[in-house]
């Protein structure tokens, strides 16, 4: 009695359907894991972005008539002879640099002692997040003249990759929050989510480019743009000006 022969052809079919709607499934199932990480991460990175200014969405015009001194954070005594101005973006790698290696130095050897008037004025120019966080300097300024030079050396600290957006609003609000005691929080977080303050870092922008500065950090020296950033400059032009 011959007995009946398995089916092989008939679960070769089977295997043979199944194997393509499996890596069906599975394609549509990485396809769908991309999508998400794609817009998710789209839709975090636009929620950042929205917040920031942008220098054309600033209203009114600007008259470069001077370097308006009188609105700048200084340090120093308002007869010294010498005014020395720093032109400078807080995202720039160079000007935090600038300020650990050479600010306390400068300030006991110049403005301590009653040589030089020292002011800073933004030229936020590497990204949006550099306007905004030039816009939370001004309204601390606003405040205080102390707790922006405080603002200043905190921020620096805590500085970000110069190629990537750090120094969005909800950072801008969390560091001060966290960092910056004694001022009107409240009064704070209005004028950076309103950009109060964007006109006159549109201001400054525009004030130090009919000037020459064209980078971070510059220097100028009782209205003189020096040619280089280095301190060993910037000490020469200040003892030529207090010679003269």
């Amino acid at each position: 009695m011959n007995k009946p022969k398995p089916n092989h052809s008939r679960n070769t079919r089977g295997n043979g359907r199944m194997l393509p709607m499996l890596l069906a499934v599975i394609a549509v199932l990485l396809i769908a894991i991309f999508v998400f990480i794609l817009t998710n991460g789209k839709s975090s990175g636009t929620a950042g972005l929205d917040s920031l200014p942008n220098y054309t969405d600033v209203k009114g015009k600007i008259v470069v008539d001077g370097l308006k001194y009188e609105k700048q954070p200084h340090l120093g005594k308002e007869d010294a002879r010498v005014k020395v101005i720093e032109f400078a973006d807080f995202k720039c790698p160079a000007c935090k640099n600038w300020t650990a290696s050479y600010l306390d130095t400068f300030i006991k050897d110049y403005v301590d002692t009653g040589k030089v008037q020292f002011y800073f004025m933004n030229f936020a120019f590497i990204d949006r997040d550099s306007y905004l966080a030039a816009s939370a300097g001004e309204a601390i300024h606003r405040q205080s003249n102390e707790k922006f030079w405080e603002y200043l050396h905190k921020l620096y600290a805590n500085q970000g990759d110069e190629s990537e957006i750090w120094a969005t609003q909800k950072f801008i609000l969390g560091f001060v929050k966290d960092n910056i005691e004694g001022i009107d929080y409240g009064q704070f977080e209005q004028d950076l989510k309103n950009h109060t303050y964007m006109y006159d870092v549109k201001e400054d922008f525009k004030i130090a480019g009919a000037y020459g500065v064209n980078g971070t950090p510059k220097f100028m020296v009782n209205g003189v743009l020096l040619p280089d950033s280095s301190y060993e400059g910037l000490s020469a032009a200040i003892e030529a000006a207090l010679n003269k």
